[in-house]
């Protein structure tokens, strides 16, 4: 069996090098710059580019690299041993895997990965869709230096009416952004205000209609001028029964000036309507430490919000005394609660891994990629990988493959003992093609997507014929 770590590395580059090669001479290789007007640098999936097109029901993608265990100096991880293998892919599922050279089933048409490492499929889990520059021309944010929230919102006011008119084009644009970059789930924010109504909503439903075969996405209902401060209860539940997945809410002290009363009517509208909870909470102040134990409490008074509510940013934790710290997050862990992070960048470092290790589930997203707020999104979970590794020193071969799992919802090709965990019969096809020899190379190196697929549909890129 050709394993990875015996195989030329000369040798595999070279023989990727001429997949990856061919995709930018059909214009797939994924680009962030945005060319004003011309948008030939953004990504397009295979069916857009008119490139080879996969659509079978039931077919056989040879030559995929997958991870077969790791290597070891005494306890030490020094290296992953991957080999080749066939995966038989039928109705959107992983029928079987078949080691390379193994006989294939008769009349099933076959497709060649070329020695490229498989991954799961990304997830994008906290995004804003429904608001942004991106497939635009190049426009950078407005300073903000000196400016509150509260001034980016009024700023917002203006700018939202600008942006509806091609917010399902550019939406569908960011999809396809994501798509390239191996992330097939996403959870969006979309914005529920008094200048947009219901109508960033509508936009973004008919986006996502349209990829309702390629791409999965939940919407968190945003109250982004404030709950209380823009008067959007009503509007609220409005979007929970246009189909809404989550309540969402807003710094509850610094934008509604009441921190109980806006997270008790944010928490009132997801018992009602029977979904869960996801806030952006930037506080760092008292009051932002205030308002994740107001939560805490809520949930732990309201078992049927237990397991439902997300917790997105919360830097109000890199607050904490490590007393404080470990006995919060044990009381979230016991109340199934979630934080969705950025891995941001700054004074304040977030202590994700002790999140992890007690039991909250972390996960990751792009948040802007480029609009009023930010100009420096790439729509890359695997870059998010990259950060939380050089955040929180995880240079080597096993803590550079841990950190997938912030990108891919935990997701992992091999369990903490080096045991093969993914993928397997009877999981979902999904999952990233990357020129890369393992996962530890991939988070490190950030290789280029080269085919993406979701339940079985191949949504970008291009694979040879076997």
């Amino acid at each position: 069996m050709d394993t990875g770590h015996h195989h030329s590395r000369r040798a595999f580059l070279s023989q990727t090098g001429k997949v990856t090669a061919a995709y930018a001479v059909a214009g797939l290789a994924s680009g962030d710059a945005q060319a004003a007007p011309s948008t030939a640098a953004q990504p397009r999936s295979a069916s857009e580019a008119g490139v080879s097109r996969l659509t079978d029901q039931h077919y056989c993608l040879t030559d995929v690299r997958l991870e077969d265990g790791f290597e070891r100096e005494g306890e030490i991880v020094v290296g992953t041993r991957t080999a080749l293998y066939t995966l038989e892919i039928k109705a959107g599922k992983i029928a079987a895997l078949h080691p390379a050279g193994a006989a294939l089933p008769a009349g099933v048409p076959c497709y060649r990965a070329h020695g490229q490492l498989a991954l799961p499929a990304m997830r994008d889990m906290h995004i804003h869709l429904d608001k942004t520059f991106y497939s635009g021309p190049w426009q950078a944010p407005l300073p903000r230096q000196g400016k509150t929230i509260l001034d980016m919102i009024a700023r917002e006011e203006k700018l939202i009416p600008q942006l509806l008119p091609t917010s399902q084009q550019r939406a569908e644009a960011l999809i396809a952004l994501l798509q390239s970059k191996g992330t097939t789930v996403a959870r969006s924010h979309c914005n529920i205000d008094p200048v947009s109504g219901l109508k960033s909503l509508e936009h973004l439903q008919r986006a996502l209609e349209n990829h309702r075969d390629d791409f999965d996405c939940e919407i968190v209902a945003f109250p982004q001028h404030g709950l209380l401060h823009s008067k959007v209860d009503g509007l609220m539940r409005e979007a929970m029964k246009m189909g809404a997945a989550y309540v969402g809410g807003l710094d509850p002290t610094n934008v509604d000036g009441a921190m109980e009363k806006s997270l008790d009517a944010m928490f009132q509208i997801a018992l009602d309507s029977g979904k869960g909870v996801d806030i952006h909470l930037h506080e760092t102040n008292p009051a932002g430490v205030a308002a994740v134990n107001h939560m805490i409490d809520t949930v732990e008074k309201n078992p049927a919000l237990r397991g439902k509510v997300t917790i997105s940013h919360a830097f109000a934790l890199t607050t904490l005394s490590a007393g404080a710290l470990t006995e919060t997050i044990g009381r979230m862990a016991a109340q199934q609660m979630t934080i969705a992070s950025t891995v941001p960048l700054g004074g304040l470092t977030m202590p994700l891994p002790q999140l992890s290790e007690k039991g909250v589930f972390v996960m990751t997203g792009t948040d802007s990629v480029i609009d009023h707020w930010s100009p420096f999104g790439k729509g890359d979970m695997l870059e998010k990988a990259n950060l939380h590794a050089q955040l929180y020193r995880g240079s080597d071969e096993f803590r550079l493959s841990r950190a997938m799992a912030i990108a891919t919802g935990g997701v992992l090709p091999l369990d903490d003992s080096g045991k093969r965990a993914w993928p397997k019969a009877g999981d979902d096809a999904a999952f990233t093609l990357v020129p890369a020899s393992c996962s530890a190379e991939a988070v490190a190196r950030l290789p280029e997507r080269s085919a993406t697929f979701h339940r079985g549909r191949m949504v970008f890129g291009s694979v040879g014929v076997a």
